[in-house]
C-alpha cells in the first residue's frame, strides 16, 4: 500500500515536470521567433523614448543666404542635394525667407536626423531620415480662431479705413473682392461710406499669423446698402456669397480687371487720340496703373489670342459664354499658361501692366464686345449669377440670423464685446 501511494506521487511529480518543460519550451521557441522580426536598434528605442541624443543646430536664416550655404558647415553637398530633391513636391528650399528659422538636427555621430524649416506662423516643412531613406512632409500647428466685429467710415480709400483701425491691407482686398460685382473700389467709393464685417483671425500662442473667412459683410456706398454672407452649399462644399434673400453677389463679369486703378480714359465715340492727335472713337476704358500690376480676367473664359497686336501691343483676348469677349491691351507680359487654348476663372491674373504698342504710358485698356459689337464696360448691365436654390434657402435664413442683426445693430455688438 505504501509503495502504491509512493509511486502515485511520482507519477504526479512526472506529468507536472512535463508541463514545465512543455511550458518553458514553448515560450522560449515563443520568444526565439519574435526577435528576428522586430530587429529593433539600440538607437531606435532611445529614438521612440525621445531620449536619442542629439546635436541641435538653430540658425536664423540671413538676407541674401541660400540653403547650401547655411548647410554646408555641417552637411556635404551631395547630402544637401538630396535634402532638397526629397522636399522640392512639397516646398522649394531654394526660396528660403530671411527671417525664418532651421532646425538642423544631427546624431552624436554627426549623421543627419532631421531638418525644420518654418514657412510661417501656421506651417512648417520636416524633412527625416529613417530605414527608407529620406522623407519630407509638411505640417502645421493648431491655431486658435476668433470671430472679430469691425466697423467704421471711408475717409479715403478703403484700405487707408482698415489700416487706421489696426488692421492689415489684405483684410481690406478680401471685402473688396465679395463685393467686386456690385463696387468698383477706386471708381465708387465716396467720403462717408460706411463699412461692417464679422470675419475670422487666427492666433497660435497669442499671435497674430494671419486672417480667415469674411462670414458676413456690409458696404454702404453713396447711401445704398450691400450685404454679404458666406454660406457653404451642402452638396458641393463650395463657399461662396449671397445677400440676404439667397441672391449671389457674383455676376457675370467683375467690375474691373485692375484692383484700385485709376481710371484716366473712358468709353468714347469721339475721343482725341493721345499720340495721332485726332478724333476717333475709343471703345474701351483706360486703367493707369504701374509697370507690373498684376490684371485680372474679368469672367470665365477661354483664351482665343495672346500675343503682339500691332498698335495695341501686347494683347490678350477671351472668349466667354453668351456671346461677350473681353480685350486686355498695353500689357507688358503674360502670366505663366497664358496661351491660346487655356481657360481662366474671373479673378485669375492672366497679365501685368505695360505701356506696350501705341501708348504714352503704362495703362490698361479694357474692351469688352457683345455679340461682336463694342459695349461700355462701366454702363453694361451684366446678368447676376444663379441665386441659392430653394431647397437651402431656409437653412441659409437660419445660419446668417446673428449675422445679419451684428451687421444692422454695430452698437448692440460693441456693448456686447464691452459686458
Amino acid at each position: 500500500m505504501r509503495l502504491k501511494r509512493i509511486g502515485y506521487i511520482v507519477f504526479i511529480a512526472i506529468i507536472i515536470s512535463g508541463f514545465l518543460i512543455f511550458y518553458l519550451f514553448s515560450r522560449s521557441s515563443s520568444i526565439d521567433r519574435k526577435l528576428p522580426e522586430q530587429k529593433i536598434s539600440r538607437s531606435a528605442i532611445l529614438e521612440r523614448e525621445n531620449i536619442l541624443p542629439l546635436k541641435e543646430h538653430k540658425i536664423t536664416i540671413p538676407q541674401g543666404k541660400t540653403i547650401a550655404d547655411l548647410l554646408s558647415p555641417f552637411l556635404p553637398y551631395q547630402l544637401i542635394s538630396e535634402l532638397l530633391a526629397t522636399s522640392r513636391p512639397l516646398y522649394n528650399l531654394n526660396r528660403i525667407m530671411a527671417g525664418h528659422s532651421l532646425i538642423l538636427k544631427l546624431l552624436e555621430s554627426g549623421d543627419f536626423h532631421s531638418l525644420t524649416y518654418e514657412i510661417d506662423k501656421a506651417a512648417y516643412l520636416e524633412i527625416r531620415k529613417d530605414n527608407d531613406g529620406f522623407s519630407a512632409s509638411l505640417k502645421t500647428l493648431p491655431l486658435e480662431k476668433r470671430i472679430c466685429f469691425l466697423s467704421g467710415e471711408i475717409k479715403g480709400s478703403l484700405i487707408e479705413a482698415l489700416n487706421l483701425l489696426g488692421e492689415k491691407d489684405y483684410l481690406a482686398l478680401s471685402l473688396a473682392e465679395i463685393f467686386a460685382w456690385e463696387i468698383d473700389f477706386y471708381l465708387d467709393l465716396r467720403i462717408g461710406d460706411s463699412f461692417a464685417l464679422i470675419f475670422e483671425k487666427n492666433y497660435r500662442e497669442n499671435e497674430f499669423v494671419g486672417y480667415g473667412n469674411i462670414l458676413a459683410a456690409q458696404i454702404i456706398n453713396q447711401g445704398k446698402k450691400y450685404q454679404a454672407f458666406r454660406f457653404i452649399h451642402p452638396e458641393s462644399g463650395r463657399a461662396d456669397y449671397f445677400d440676404a434673400q439667397g441672391r449671389s453677389l457674383r455676376k457675370a463679369f467683375l467690375r474691373s480687371p485692375i484692383k484700385y486703378a485709376r481710371i484716366t480714359s473712358r468709353y468714347s465715340h469721339r475721343r482725341l487720340h493721345p499720340i495721332q492727335k485726332i478724333y476717333r472713337p475709343h471703345y474701351g476704358v483706360d486703367y493707369a496703373a504701374p509697370i507690373g500690376t498684376p490684371v485680372q480676367a474679368t469672367a470665365d473664359g477661354l483664351v482665343t489670342f495672346a500675343g503682339w497686336n500691332g498698335a495695341s501691343g501686347r494683347m490678350i483676348r477671351l472668349r466667354h459664354k453668351n456671346g461677350y469677349e473681353t480685350l486686355y491691351l498695353h500689357l507688358r507680359n503674360f502670366a505663366p499658361g497664358i496661351k491660346v487654348g487655356a481657360r481662366v476663372k474671373a479673378g485669375d491674373i492672366i497679365g501685368y501692366v505695360g505701356s506696350s504698342g501705341e501708348s504714352t504710358g503704362p495703362h490698361l485698356d479694357y474692351r469688352i464686345t457683345y455679340h461682336g459689337r463694342y459695349i461700355n464696360p462701366l454702363a453694361w448691365r451684366f446678368e447676376p449669377a444663379e441665386p441659392l436654390p430653394a431647397e437651402y434657402l431656409e437653412a441659409f435664413k437660419n445660419e446668417i440670423k446673428f449675422y445679419e442683426f451684428t451687421l444692422n445693430n454695430p452698437l448692440w455688438f460693441a456693448r456686447l464685446l464691452i459686458s
